[in-house]
């Protein structure tokens, strides 16, 4: 099925959608809120300023939603929801909305273009499916194969599955069908779920581009399309395969964008690619989450695995942060060897290898997941209670991404920072930047602030429905290892 590439939209590109039922301006039929307009981008442009152009307008647009005062919604019905889906939600114990939930829903449901502020783990993934499902539903009976409706781009294969796992239980109750497309899995598989026809498609971009070069899907009748962490698709270097897949789907369509920020080209997306949207906030993008107590650990060099493995030792489940994936497979077997049941997830595994690691920390067979930041997107485990920093993050947006991880579903976190001397400055400057107050310590091993660290948090009990997995290990391929002498070699 080819596609002709097209140019990106421009405003002048994209007519109103009056004819086709959606609303214009602040007009809803439904009598529902319509949430704070952008700007009109039809308007000359004004001479650049401090604290002008699109991205800073609809950051001025994102605080006056954030300083709206919440909908009194109480239900899923009062949303406007079908009846199938409610049940469907109140057979998994989902009985009230989020706020994200609450705010975006009506005009999603409206079916207005919408722009959405909102930390991982708000619950934002039902206020773009939901609103999804319950458009889509008309028009199962005309499915077409490798021709999906409803189109979700996602920056990491664990978050695309995390969203199918979602939406998938919920589409059955409206015989809509889902399916995820995304790289390190078995390209046969997807081309199959493809050809036997689809109506949503949740996809990383680099594999969906490649299904449609081949052939097997086409985006020619996408109705509804969404950009989940679209922040974080930027810092990945995405935006190009997102712009070339968006200018794939049809003009007039409807479009959802949710993002923690709107820097790093992201602004740019909502300018081209959203029409008059519905904007939504519910979380500030510069405040860090207030149920989080925030430590910073000094700690020389030669001292600083054996803190973390005490700290690590602990019976609550913990998340380690690292920057390569060298440094996560190695702080992995250190902890190892110091009697911690510890993984890890990085992008060297393969798909198996690190849902197997994923399964293991979520069922408690390992309590401690060392990660890389691209890795950890696709974690989503309500009950970690402690984060730490075990190599400093790039910024204050990557620390305040890592430490997300925690704190998560109305619990508290705790967040720490392990620093040696010479990188106390910038970690502090750093904290500053994410308007976070950590209390420093300098420690040692046994220090009382390690103790009373080592021993917090419930303790975790491995789900007895789930036999303990091989955490996952690194593809021998991507590493030197020293072989034993007279050891076969392995096959590549």
């Amino acid at each position: 099925m080819p596609q002709s590439p097209r140019s990106p939209r421009t405003p002048s590109h994209r007519p109103r959608r009056s004819s086709s039922g959606r609303p214009n301006g602040n007009h809803d039929p439904n009598g529902r809120s319509s949430g704070n307009r952008s700007p009109n981008r039809s308007r000359p442009a004004a001479a650049a300023r401090p604290g002008s152009g699109p991205a800073a307008e609809v950051d001025r647009q994102l605080a006056a939603a954030f300083a709206a005062p919440a909908p009194a919604v109480r239900t899923f019905a009062e949303l406007g929801l079908p009846a199938p889906i409610i049940a469907a939600l109140t057979a998994r114990g989902i009985e009230a909305p989020f706020p994200i939930q609450a705010r975006t829903m009506p005009d999603a449901l409206a079916g207005r273009d919408v722009l959405g502020r909102a930390e991982t783990g708000s619950g934002k993934t039902l206020a773009f499916g939901l609103p999804m499902l319950a458009r889509l539903a008309a028009g199962v009976d005309h499915r077409r194969a490798g021709t999906p409706r409803g189109l979700v781009l996602v920056p990491t294969r664990e978050l695309a599955q995390q969203v199918t796992d979602a939406l998938v239980p919920l589409g059955q109750a409206m015989r809509v069908k889902v399916t995820a497309v995304y790289g390190g899995a078995p390209m046969g598989r997807q081309i199959d779920a493809l050809k036997r026809g689809v109506d949503i498609v949740v996809a990383t971009p680099g594999r969906l581009v490649d299904l449609i070069e081949r052939r097997v899907c086409s985006l020619a009748q996408v109705e509804v399309a969404v950009l989940d962490e679209a922040d974080y698709m930027a810092d990945l270097g995405f935006l190009p395969a997102v712009t070339k897949l968006l200018d794939m789907t049809p003009t007039g369509g409807q479009r959802m964008l949710f993002s923690a920020t709107l820097d790093r080209g992201v602004a740019r997306l909502v300018d081209s690619y959203l029409t008059d949207p519905a904007v939504h906030a519910v979380a500030s993008g510069s405040s860090p989450v207030e149920s989080m107590d925030h430590k910073l650990f000094t700690v020389r060099a030669v001292d600083k695995l054996t803190v973390t493995a005490e700290v690590a030792s602990r019976p609550g489940r913990t998340l380690l942060f690292v920057r390569t994936k060298h440094g996560a497979d190695r702080l992995a077997k250190q902890l190892q060897r110091a009697g911690v049941d510890a993984g890890a997830i990085h992008g060297n595994l393969n798909q198996n290898q690190r849902q197997r690691a994923l399964d293991a920390f979520a069922s408690g067979h390992a309590r401690v997941l060392v990660a890389t930041d691209v890795a950890a997107r696709g974690i989503h485990v309500d009950d970690v209670d402690l984060v730490i920093h075990f190599d400093p993050p790039n910024d204050h947006k990557d620390y305040l991404h890592r430490s997300g991880r925690t704190a998560r579903a109305g619990n508290a976190g705790t967040v720490l920072s392990l620093a040696q001397p010479e990188q106390v400055r910038a970690l502090t400057r750093l904290h500053l930047d994410a308007q976070v107050t950590a209390t420093t310590v300098a420690v040692h091993p046994g220090h009382e602030a390690v103790r009373l660290l080592a021993t917090s948090g419930t303790p975790i009990v491995p789900d007895p429905r789930s036999a303990p997995r091989p955490v996952a290990r690194s593809n021998p391929r991507h590493y030197n290892s020293r072989r034993r002498p007279g050891a076969p070699r392995r096959a590549a």
